[in-house]
């Protein structure tokens, strides 16, 4: 479990998806611009990855920002994470 605190936004993206792949019997690190879906994501863990990233960083995902190319990799979703949360 890593420290919500001390912890960078992508570190605790990359725990998400390495929860997601975990689940799926697939133990490996996920890097920051490695494509999550070559990585072993399915389209319902990516859904499910975007659900809990709404959860981790208490937002809400507008529907037109919840796109594949959004959530490629952890720098993607970094990137959005940021964008989201400089509006609020």
């Amino acid at each position: 479990m890593l420290d919500r605190i001390n912890s960078s936004a992508a570190d605790r993206i990359a725990a998400l998806a390495q929860k997601l792949l975990a689940k799926r019997g697939i133990e490996r690190a996920v890097g920051r611009d490695q494509d999550l879906t070559e990585s072993g994501l399915s389209s319902l863990d990516m859904v499910n990855l975007m659900l809990a990233v709404e959860a981790e960083f208490d937002l809400k995902i507008p529907d037109r920002d919840m796109t594949p190319a959004n959530f490629r990799s952890v720098a993607q979703i970094d990137a959005l994470v940021a964008a989201l949360r400089a509006k609020a």
